[in-house]
């Protein structure tokens, strides 16, 4: 679990796999994003839940994985689901949940790594944009992010059928 706290004059940022790692740290800053990677400690996503008032079903839809990118609305925050692309051997997507409350931003992904790196590095810097707007700002730099991710696969994926495209042309086969 990541936290990073901020506001436009300072950020605090901190490393810890519980609730009470990051409450030895404790911080009055206006805005805070969570991150979790991994999804095994259910007690650790419920604590979370109860700490940010987070609706029952949130809290289902972020550890039953298999949902298709959605919005819902609960009143005081967005849910919001999205895949996150990996491109090892073969092109798999995992669940990445997003809720956006006042004040703060909670991301919860199936397994460690993403590429949210370039947004951090933005948090990190004071007078940037990021850290003077709200939190409805870091879940759409996140969300752009993602998507971002997105393209270098789309790349690589065209080359491919362009090169199969051109096997086709050089050498015509009936299958």
């Amino acid at each position: 679990m990541h936290r990073i706290a901020y506001d436009a004059g300072r950020l605090v940022e901190h490393q810890g796999d519980t609730l009470a790692d990051l409450d030895r740290q404790p911080v009055d800053l206006p805005q805070v994003w969570i991150d979790v990677q991994g999804l095994a400690d259910l007690d650790l996503i419920r604590a979370l839940g109860e700490r940010y008032g987070l609706h029952p079903l949130t809290i289902a839809d972020v550890v039953h994985v298999n949902q298709r990118p959605k919005v819902d609305t609960y009143g005081d925050h967005l849910f919001i689901v999205l895949r996150l692309p990996h491109q090892e051997d073969r092109l798999s997507t995992e669940q990445l949940s997003i809720v956006l409350g006042r004040g703060f931003v909670l991301t919860f992904q199936e397994q460690p790594g993403d590429c949210f790196e370039p947004v951090r590095e933005r948090l990190r810097h004071a007078g940037r944009q990021i850290r003077s707007r709200g939190v409805d700002y870091l879940a759409y730099a996140l969300i752009d992010a993602l998507i971002d991710s997105y393209f270098p696969i789309l790349e690589r994926l065209g080359e491919q059928i362009e090169g199969m495209e051109q096997q086709v042309i050089a050498a015509p086969d009936p299958d």
